[in-house]
């Protein structure tokens, strides 16, 4: 017998009955574990306070709180368990809803938006255009623009894959609010995604006389002084930049328009603290993360949703190839092959661990071998997280001059740089990433004229990976590979919720919990339209409840 499990027969713990199974750290067993719970809850019983008024309950036919946080630790029945994980996973979601919904109403029912001048046509800017936008280009566009013109301040989420040309429809909105006579602030997560915007900003909007500015934190002291000066004066029309946009020696003359790029890197908190440098300036946060859209609407509920659909007519697709070990020799040798037609090639590791030490480890291990023998012939560098940002920054810019054939990077080459001449994307270890980031990994080639191709290499041969290997050579559409990670790893790991600022969900799962969450949602709306600051005698469990667990989170 493997592991037996006895009990005596008077004191039946772990035998004849239900019995829960809990995740383990370090040398704790189930049973000791079992027993710290179990006393935990008989010190706490009948006392944990309600969170779900009485009339909610009885209408939804949910459990008492006490009921399910017994249930769900010690069911007599499944069915009992059942009941006690819907009580919870309805209340986590409810919760959530009605904290996002009153971030919505903040924004829209107390403040008057800015609105721009109707005379100033985004027709100009389009018709100037050296390339026609797609429809989704132009359908996103005419919402924007009528938001703009509107009094109802823009809260707007633009959602469009890897090249579906978001930055372009940014540039005309700001050209727009420039020539309405405000300024404009556009923040990037990293140093180099922000001067590659002052570039195509320049470009498209030097011929209109507007002045574009790059504040990043390795400039000068001297510089510095210098914008900050003229962005006091509004002789700056466009400032771009990073975290650096936030502190608050920042001072802008007339904020009207501020964009952030890639918003899961920043949280509510950093869009509201940038908008307060303004009179409620309209918001457009880009992401290029495809999030299915009914996730969308709840994970960004204080925000409209715009979504570009797809590709500028000229994109080739990216040819995808998931390989074993075994195909190790043929994709060195492709990769030569592309190099010597004057290509560039990224290789990507994975995190190892949670570690950072590892983590970069692996890259320069990976690198040395690389360099001192696989592929000694070519100018190879690597880049991972400890670097310093000035140190990263300088070897992106040496690779997207062509200075550098073979980049090996951790993860943080994922967010938006553009080297259009970088035609293979190989990433090593690939059953350790998540789909939408293979999916977002791949988007780093294909930019420019050069057919490109990513390999995905993987060791772990197993129905999920394979699976999930077989999703990514199929399609290249962002949206479908986004619900096909959701499906086949859960909500928490999809998003790293944590960037988000929203908090872990402990019982939900938002993939086979969207029947309680379609439910929730509606009623969050009903609830929210009818008592917005949930100050009504029957809601007081309610507000608690959100004031609990968002109370920090939406002030804004």
């Amino acid at each position: 017998m493997n592991s037996p499990v006895f009990d005596s027969e008077e004191k039946q713990k772990n035998t004849g009955k239900i019995i829960p199974i809990y995740p383990l750290t370090y040398k704790l067993s189930q049973n000791t574990l079992r027993q710290i719970i179990e006393n935990g809850l008989n010190e706490i019983e009948g006392e944990l306070p309600e969170t779900i008024p009485e009339y909610l309950r009885n209408e939804y036919k949910l459990l008492e709180i006490n009921e399910a946080i017994k249930d769900i630790h010690f069911p007599k029945e499944f069915s009992d368990f059942k009941k006690a994980r819907t009580r919870l996973v309805f209340e986590e979601l409810l919760g959530m809803q009605l904290a996002l919904l009153q971030l919505k109403n903040k924004y829209t029912t107390e403040k008057t938006g800015i609105v721009f001048d109707k005379d100033v046509r985004i027709s100009t800017v389009i018709n100037d255009l050296p390339f026609k936008l797609t429809k989704a280009q132009l359908k996103v566009l005419e919402e924007i623009d009528t938001n703009m013109e509107s009094e109802k301040p823009m809260n707007r989420l633009l959602q469009g894959d890897v090249g579906s040309g978001k930055t372009i429809v940014s540039i005309i909105a700001a050209y727009k609010a420039v020539k309405s006579g405000y300024q404009v602030a556009v923040m990037a997560p990293t140093a180099i995604l922000a001067s590659q915007h002052l570039e195509s900003f320049t470009q498209m909007l030097d011929k209109y006389g507007i002045k574009c500015e790059l504040l990043t934190s390795g400039i000068t002291k001297k510089k510095k002084e210098e914008i900050l000066e003229k962005l006091k004066l509004g002789e700056i029309d466009i400032l771009i930049g990073t975290h650096a946009l936030i502190e608050e020696n920042v001072v802008f003359k007339n904020l009207g328009f501020v964009v952030t790029d890639e918003q899961h890197r920043f949280g509510v908190r950093q869009r509201a603290t940038i908008s307060e440098k303004g009179k409620n300036p309209d918001v457009l946060v880009m992401t290029a993360t495809p999030i299915p859209r009914t996730l969308a609407l709840i994970l960004y509920g204080d925000l409209d949703i715009s979504i570009i659909d797809e590709l500028p007519p000229n994109r080739k697709t990216i040819e995808t190839y998931a390989v074993t070990n075994s195909m190790k020799e043929r994709v060195n040798n492709f990769v030569r092959q592309q190099i010597n037609e004057g290509r560039q090639a990224y290789i990507v590791c994975p995190l190892v661990e949670e570690n950072e030490e590892i983590e970069a480890q692996s890259v320069v291990e990976l690198a040395e071998e690389y360099k001192n023998d696989v592929f000694k012939e070519f100018k190879l560098e690597y880049l991972h997280g400890k670097m310093r940002p000035k140190e990263k920054d300088e070897i992106m810019e040496r690779f997207k001059n062509g200075e550098i054939d073979i980049l090996i990077s951790t993860t943080v080459i994922e967010v938006g740089v553009n080297v259009p001449n970088a035609s293979i994307m190989i990433v090593e270890n690939s059953e350790r990433f998540g789909l939408a980031q293979l999916h977002q990994l791949r988007g780093r080639v294909g930019r420019g004229e050069y057919q490109s191709y990513c390999i995905l290499k993987y060791n772990v041969n197993s129905d999920v990976v394979r699976e999930r290997m077989k999703i990514m050579t199929q399609t290249n559409n962002g949206f479908v590979i986004a619900e096909k990670d959701l499906e086949l790893r859960g909500s928490g790991e999809f998003f790293g919720t944590r960037q988000h600022g929203i908090p872990e969900f402990k019982v939900a799962n938002l993939f086979e919990d969207m029947p309680i969450l379609q439910m929730v949602q509606s009623l969050a709306i009903k609830t929210i339209s009818e008592d917005p600051d949930l100050s009504e005698e029957k809601n007081k469990a309610l507000k608690t409840l959100v004031d609990k667990k968002f109370g920090n989170r939406i002030e804004i």
